[in-house]
C-alpha cells in the first residue's frame, strides 16, 4: 500500500456508503490521530484501538441522522497525495464549506483540525477535508 491515509479515508468512504454500523481500518499513528479528530469533532459515534493483533486494528462506530439514513461524513476528500504534497502557512488555512466542515491537519504539534491550528496560529499539511 503506496498511501495509508487514502486506504483509510476510502474504507470510511464505502462503509458509510454500504451504511455499515463499524468498520475496521489497519492501525497506525497518523490514522489513529485523524480519527481522534474526527470524533472530537462529532463526526464518528466512538473508535476503539486494538492493538492485541500485529499491524493493529482500529475499529470505529460510524454516525448516521436520527432516520439512520443520512451519515454524518457527506464527503471526506484526500487534499495532500504522494506526488503533490500540500501545505498551508498559518494564514492561509483553507476554510472548507465556509467554516462548516473541517481540515485534518499534520502540523509540528501534531494532528488537529484547522480551527485548532488557526487557533495556535501553526500551519502544516493539509492531509484531508471532511463536511
Amino acid at each position: 500500500m503506496t498511501d495509508p491515509v487514502a486506504d483509510f479515508l476510502t474504507r470510511l468512504r464505502n462503509s458509510l456508503k454500504a451504511r455499515h454500523r463499524v468498520v475496521e481500518i489497519p492501525a497506525s499513528n497518523l490514522k489513529k490521530e485523524m480519527t481522534k479528530v474526527l470524533y472530537q469533532k462529532g463526526y464518528i459515534d466512538n473508535y476503539k484501538v486494538d492493538d492485541t493483533t500485529k499491524p493493529g486494528v482500529i475499529k470505529i462506530a460510524l454516525k448516521y441522522g436520527q432516520s439512520g439514513k443520512v451519515p454524518a461524513i457527506l464527503k471526506i476528500q484526500r487534499a495532500s497525495k504522494p506526488g503533490l504534497r500540500l501545505f498551508a502557512g498559518n494564514k492561509k488555512i483553507p476554510r472548507v464549506l465556509n467554516g462548516l466542515g473541517i481540515a485534518i491537519m499534520s502540523t509540528s504539534h501534531g494532528v488537529m483540525s484547522d480551527k485548532e491550528a488557526k487557533k495556535k496560529k501553526i500551519g502544516g499539511e493539509v492531509l484531508c477535508y471532511v463536511y
